[in-house]
């Protein structure tokens, strides 16, 4: 197939392109950024310029759409509406214009918000920030979009916290403050999180473009059982061969100093690792059902151990053999 993937200069995206790629499909990626492996397939553009999006899902047979605004600061708070909601317009507009049927559209789990159980794709949303609010109103244009051109077939994908090799986010974050003993645990550690490896959210979107059925289909996707933060934190000291430190700090002492900071770096202009936001997260049940993705007969071939220790032997060991990351089991 002729395949478009918007933001795929990123994390998921570089991933996606490489294993479709090996498997044959011709990759088109559409970027504000040129892609530091797939340069001869990477088209400059941004998601917010029809006529740019229009022109890159010409002669496409589907679209993977990833681009968004996801960082947890954007400023102005704007940014998440222009990009995430306005750029599916973009999307659906240009899909409808060039004839693609199948469009796969990766939101998010932050759609349920925070402490929401283990919700499943039925649940009412309830997003606590713009990111979360901002992807659910991309969801709804896509649905009309799918809802408006009989024949269409939309997926959505809400992915809990993505992780892995080359990812710069929270899980990289607290891998290296383990990493350089500046962890401290704040709050009991007994909260679960959902979390997806990149390897295998990576297959099941693949998956999801043999999707047949016209119309509209939502899954979470989570690499199950779900670990509690007190379990990643103990498996990412295993990973790195460092001792655990027995100190916890309380959560409303950690939530104060988070506040604090935040107060600095608004005054300073400065960017600290650790904000109010990031710790409320962190402490945070967010947990999803993907009993609906696991009924399509999707195994992932990676645990979430094999995942963090893989992305630790890649991240901090350079010299480990590539023997060292197969999946166990």
């Amino acid at each position: 197939m002729n395949i478009l993937i918007t933001g795929g200069s990123g994390f998921i995206g570089t991933v996606l392109a490489t294993r479709l790629l090996e498997q044959g499909h011709r990759v088109r990626i559409f970027d504000k950024n040129p892609s530091a492996t797939h340069q001869h397939v990477t088209r400059i553009g941004d998601i917010r310029d029809y006529d740019a999006v229009q022109s890159a899902c010409s002669g496409m047979d589907a679209v993977i759409h990833l681009a968004a605004e996801h960082a947890d600061d954007v400023d102005p708070v704007s940014l998440y509406y222009d990009v995430n909601v306005d750029g599916a317009r973009n999307i659906a507009r240009a899909c409808t214009a060039s004839g693609i049927a199948t469009l796969i559209f990766t939101s998010t789990v932050a759609v349920y918000g925070l402490n929401a159980g283990v919700a499943d794709e039925d649940a009412p949303p309830a997003p606590f920030n713009h990111y979360g609010k901002s992807k659910y109103a991309a969801e709804a244009v896509l649905a009309e979009w799918a809802e408006s051109n009989a024949g269409s077939r939309l997926v959505i994908i809400r992915p809990s916290v993505v992780f892995g090799e080359n990812n710069r986010g929270n899980v990289y974050n607290l891998i290296e403050s383990i990493q350089k003993g500046r962890f401290i645990m704040v709050g009991g550690g007994a909260n679960h999180k959902s979390m997806s490896y990149v390897e295998n959210l990576v297959l099941f979107i693949v998956r999801a473009m043999s999707q047949t059925r016209p119309g509209v289909a939502i899954y979470n996707y989570a690499d199950q059982p779900d670990l509690s933060s007190g379990e990643i934190v103990s498996i990412i000291h295993e990973a790195l061969g460092k001792r655990q430190p027995r100190i916890r700090i309380p959560y409303w002492i950690g939530i104060a100093g988070g506040h604090a900071l935040d107060l600095i770096a608004k005054l300073s202009g400065r960017r600290f690792p650790i904000s109010a936001i990031r710790i409320k997260k962190f402490n945070a049940s967010t947990e999803v059902s993907s009993a609906k993705a696991r009924a399509t007969g999707f195994e992932a071939p990676f645990s979430l151990r094999d995942g963090l220790t893989r992305m630790i032997e890649a991240e901090f060991h350079p010299s480990a053999e590539d023997g060292s990351k197969a999946p166990h089991g």
